[in-house]
């Protein structure tokens, strides 16, 4: 069984606010692990239908940047969202990267689009039709 995904975060603040409010997620938990000098905190959609996601911050890290796109091992986390314009006008009003505008995979297809997170995790985003 598929449990979730976790994505590690530079400021477990700003992560959560983007992903509770420009992807709608629901804060379930979060707390400290002290044994490995870190943070987690996990989030759900309201409906509880798709995989949760965990959100890890590391105080002891220092290095924090993504690679070149090329370069990444990890491509992307996929969100379904109902209204495509009004979610990547959110996005450009909270200066969010969009790296592929919003486009139609075929004539009758769900229509896709690409962010990033606020330290670079690439976020596709499905409307579907």
């Amino acid at each position: 069984m598929f449990v979730h995904t976790s994505v590690r975060t530079s400021n477990m603040d700003r992560s959560i606010d983007f992903y509770t409010r420009l992807l709608r997620l629901e804060l379930v938990t979060r707390r400290a692990i002290p044994q490995n000098y870190a943070e987690i905190a996990f989030l759900r959609d309201p409906e509880a239908k798709g995989n949760v996601l965990e959100l890890t911050f590391y105080s002891s890290q220092k290095n924090f940047s993504q690679p070149d796109y090329e370069d990444r091992l990890f491509d992307h986390i996929a969100f379904e969202v109902k209204n495509m314009e009004e979610t990547i006008a959110a996005m450009r009003e909270a200066k969010i990267t969009i790296t592929d505008e919003p486009f139609r995979l075929d004539s009758s297809g769900s229509i896709i689009a690409f962010v990033e997170d606020p330290d670079g995790t690439l976020i596709e985003l499905i409307q579907k039709t």
